[in-house]
């Protein structure tokens, strides 16, 4: 079987966006086990709660879908959290006998045997977090017909471990929803509006009874509509990073297999004044309790106060029917590229000390905005902050985003004693009204008046320093002023920085030197000094991965992997709601 790290899974389902059928595992992984012994440890196995599969053809071979099953370790502890034994994980099939017939996938799971009506699966150690267990690759049984339906119930042994069960659902034929792709106008300016007539079809074997419509857009856009058979959740705080609004809009109706439908009155979207990159993910689900607990995934929503939106037969007609029971069709996505600005002002520092003594720094940079700026396409950071250490001083404790480099902004291996010179990367985004906040606690190793050093807010590559979305150079640099005039006696003097427009400093010529002759990224997070504190954060700060690169709705890998962009922020949150209540 494919053995997975937690980092390795949440990578995968937050980079990658990962399979809508992982997303059902993790919200659907089986009850609460019994209590144990405190030194047995109890794993949770799950995956999705259903799975349709597609008729017995005339003729010609069955399509096959596949089941993910997962495995749970709850320790949150990477290094000593894993379990280092053997185990075996048994497949009762006797339920899905005549409605579905069973294999494993020979890659993810090599150690699976299928024998009459049961399968076998050895392997050996189960990390900390979510990880796939074993891939079932199914379709339906010769005579089967349209609505067979039965449950296969895994189980799972170890010397020292216990395992909390978990039972599937396999049906032959369902509703297949198949999200249509708008023809949006993507290049936008502030303000400007357009229509979003969502469509979509059912090209199941079997009616929809009520759909469960998702919308998610980024912090530039805005949908003014709340309808009152929607749920809303604002600027999640568990993912800062993102900005998402998202609305989750249960539709009533019989939604007849081979019909499409669309919305009674068109959705509005709207780029608003703080637009710049920013997508727009609108997805069809079967409506159901499950799916919608998932897909809330424990963020906080309040329902909309509007009229009922509604969806009814598309004027079209009726869309073909077809055997196409594909669960990675139902979402699409759009990109949106809207004409705007972002003024990123660095502020810096004045303080005072007498030699020997240490004082506390504060500097970094706000977004003045008015746009904020998010690359969750990509994922890349956004800004550096390149803070060089007045001349007299040196770093006792940096914030842990911030890297060392050599005086001319060359890498550094010796990242815990002090550099003339830090790096400090935001994240792949930054709010208007946010930015980066960096304390430093220097030593005054040597006293001298008005000794400066430069703050600047720029690019992340240092031979291309110029930020392409701020109009105002000038304020991207401002100084930490080390006993300045008039603090001659060691007091401090406050937090002011010098002159400048917005709090900045007059402005600097910025470094021209790369780090490297590949001309890299100025770099990434590094290890703090002893003793070193974080950096405070407001709306800028974070790590995570972002969309990848496609520009197409339904991403799709081998196997299982079909990527839902919605599957993997729900996953995403869950993470790191569930990190957070543990921190």
């Amino acid at each position: 079987m494919t053995r997975s790290t937690p980092r390795t899974v949440l990578h995968r389902a937050a980079g990658s966006f990962a399979v809508a059928g992982l997303l059902a595992a993790a919200s659907l992984a089986g009850a609460a086990a019994p209590a144990q012994a405190a030194d047995t440890p109890v794993f949770t196995l799950g995956g999705p709660a259903e799975t349709a599969l597609h008729p017995y053809p005339e003729s010609g071979k069955p399509k096959s879908s596949t089941v993910g099953i997962t495995l749970n370790n709850p320790s949150e502890d990477e290094e000593n959290g894993g379990f280092g034994g053997d185990f075996t994980l048994t497949f009762d099939l006797s339920g899905v006998a005549g409605v579905a017939d069973v294999k494993f996938d020979g890659e993810s799971s090599p150690d699976c045997k299928v024998t009459g009506t049961k399968a076998v699966c050895e392997d050996w150690g189960i990390w900390p977090g979510l990880q796939g267990a074993a891939d079932l690759v199914v379709t339906a049984a010769k005579g089967s017909e349209n609505g067979d339906t039965g449950t296969i119930k895994v189980t799972g042994q170890a010397d020292g471990a216990t395992f909390t069960p978990f039972t599937t659902r396999l049906t032959v034929g369902g509703p297949d929803l198949v999200m249509e792709r708008l023809p949006f106008t993507t290049e936008l300016t502030p303000g400007a509006k357009q229509q979003a007539p969502i469509t979509f079809a059912n090209r199941g074997t079997r009616d929809a009874d009520g759909v469960l419509l998702t919308l998610r857009y980024s912090r530039g856009l805005d949908i003014p509509q709340r309808y009152s058979n929607c749920e809303y959740t604002v600027d999640d705080p568990d993912l800062p990073e993102f900005g998402w609004t998202t609305a989750l809009c249960s539709v009533e109706g019989a939604f007849e297999a081979g019909a499409t439908y669309t919305l009674a009155t068109p959705l509005t979207l709207e780029a608003t004044e703080r637009a710049y990159y920013d997508t727009f993910v609108y997805g069809i689900h079967e409506n159901s309790a499950a799916q919608r607990t998932a897909l809330r995934a424990g963020a906080p929503f309040e329902r909309g106060t509007g009229g009922v939106l509604k969806a009814v037969p598309a004027k079209k007609g009726a869309a073909a029917r077809s055997a196409d029971l594909d669960p990675y069709d139902n979402q699409q996505e759009a990109d949106f590229r809207t004409e705007n600005t972002a003024d990123f002002v660095a502020y810096g520092d004045q303080v005072a000390g007498t030699e020997g003594s240490f004082v506390t720094a504060d500097l970094g940079f706000r977004n003045e905005g008015p746009a904020w700026i998010g690359h969750i396409r990509s994922g890349e950071d956004v800004a550096t902050v390149d803070f060089t250490v007045p001349p007299g001083a040196s770093v006792a404790t940096k914030p842990e985003s911030c890297r060392a480099v050599t005086a001319d902004g060359q890498y550094r291996e010796n990242q815990s004693t002090p550099a003339p010179r830090y790096f400090c990367n935001t994240s792949m985004t930054v709010r208007d009204g946010g930015g980066l906040d960096l304390r430093f606690e220097l030593r005054v190793d040597k006293a001298m008046v008005g000794a400066s050093g430069a703050v600047t807010v720029r690019n992340t590559f240092l031979k291309n320093p110029k930020l392409p979305f701020d109009p105002k150079p000038a304020n991207n640099t401002a100084y930490l002023i080390l006993n300045g005039e008039g603090d001659g006696d060691g007091s401090d003097s406050g937090g002011a920085t010098e002159g400048g427009d917005g709090g900045s400093g007059e402005p600097s010529t910025p470094p021209t030197s790369a780090p490297d002759p590949e001309e890299s990224p100025s770099g990434t997070s590094g290890s703090s000094t002893s003793g070193g504190s974080s950096a405070g954060t407001a709306g800028g700060s974070g790590g995570g991965g972002g969309l990848a690169s496609t520009g197409s709705v339904a991403l799709i890998a081998s196997g299982t992997a079909a990527a839902a962009l919605a599957a993997g922020l729900v996953l995403f949150t869950a993470a790191r709601r569930r990190a957070a209540r543990h921190s």
